[in-house]
């Protein structure tokens, strides 16, 4: 069987998939990877679908030797320099690693998360219908951990496939640009006109306090009115930004609690969650507010931008694959649909 030798890794370095979904009830949120789009991306790149579980590298880089057989690999989202036995690959290509090969993954130069697919998956048994590592809760990753130096990560496939190495020639799904997009609510009825004049018209600042359950923000107080900052506990989603007693917000993100006593001001949409994830401290965030309309269209776009970049994928200076060989690097498997990404 081959296996990724893990030689060094950061210390928040997890295997995440598409996340665990009906235990909400029990107070266990979702996780899953941060950037659902980059972790969509590098799957694409090595013919997976786009919930497969990925290693997700937070900050800090990864260095693995392959064991046995070869694998195909794919890095996304952060900027991160990937090399194989010390010569660089490209951004946005599957590479072939050959048993005994060492692979380096350096520090990120730009947002805060990685991706690294491999062709196959990972062979690592789920917890609760999921392999996604929870960061508060201990489930799912290795056992209920994140990954190590020494772990030795067993592959699906025992070698890479066959067919060439792909990569997308216009590079990734571009990121919508400008303030962060959010609709109203669920309690946007316990905010001042002042205090959403202030929610959307000044900027906030991501402060230290930013993980996989969420990110602190600091600016301007948001003014609630005289209903006040309590509510009785309800649902969280992903994307909620709550506004306690001080008026600054709080985002709840991949990790978040289920529910939560602050009101909740407006939810983040689904198409902005990924580079939300990828904004970290000391940069400045601003919002616009949406229709639920906006927002399905948003996504809906995104996930066809998504679909454009898997269909458009080819060998490295062949622009003619024949049929057979969209095929076995099954260009089509995976769609995402909308409601894929609610």
């Amino acid at each position: 069987m081959t296996h990724f030798l893990v030689k060094s890794c950061g210390p928040s370095t997890s295997l995440q998939d598409h996340g665990r979904f009906g235990w909400q009830q029990y107070g266990l949120g979702p996780a899953g990877a941060m950037d659902r789009l980059a972790q969509a991306e590098a799957n694409a790149l090595v013919g997976n679908g786009a919930g497969a579980a990925v290693i997700e590298l937070a900050i800090a880089g990864l260095r693995f030797v392959v064991e046995a057989g070869s694998a195909r690999i794919a890095l996304a989202g952060a900027e991160q320099p990937l090399s194989v036995d010390g010569t660089l690959v490209a951004r946005a290509a599957a590479v072939t690693v050959a048993a005994g090969q060492t692979v380096e993954i350096g520090g990120v130069r730009n947002g805060r998360f990685g991706y690294l697919a491999v062709a196959g998956g990972f062979d690592v048994a789920p917890q609760l219908g999921a392999v996604a590592f929870h960061s508060r809760a201990l489930i799912g990753g290795l056992g209920g951990r994140v990954l190590q130096a020494g772990d030795r990560l067993a592959l699906c496939l025992a070698a890479a496939p066959a067919g060439p190495d792909l990569a997308a020639a216009s590079g990734f799904v571009p990121r919508h640009i400008g303030p962060i997009r959010v609709v109203a609510g669920p309690q946007d009825d316990y905010f001042s006109a002042a205090g959403w004049q202030t929610f959307l018209g000044a900027a906030y600042a991501i402060t230290a306090n930013a993980d996989r359950m969420g990110l602190r923000l600091t600016g301007p107080p948001i003014a609630h009115n005289a209903k006040g900052y309590n509510i009785v506990s309800d649902g969280i989603a992903t994307g909620s930004i709550q506004v306690p007693g001080s008026g600054e917000p709080l985002i709840l993100l991949a990790d978040r609690q289920t529910t939560g006593g602050y009101p909740k001001i407006a939810t983040v949409i689904s198409a902005d969650l990924p580079r939300l994830a990828q904004s970290g401290p000391g940069e400045s965030l601003r919002f616009a507010r949406v229709s639920r309309d906006e927002a399905v269209a948003a996504l809906r776009a995104q996930a066809s931008a998504l679909e454009a970049f898997r269909a458009g994928l080819k060998a490295p200076g062949d622009l003619s694959l024949n049929s057979g060989q969209l095929l076995a690097v099954r260009l089509i498997d995976g769609f995402i649909s909308a409601t894929d990404w609610e």
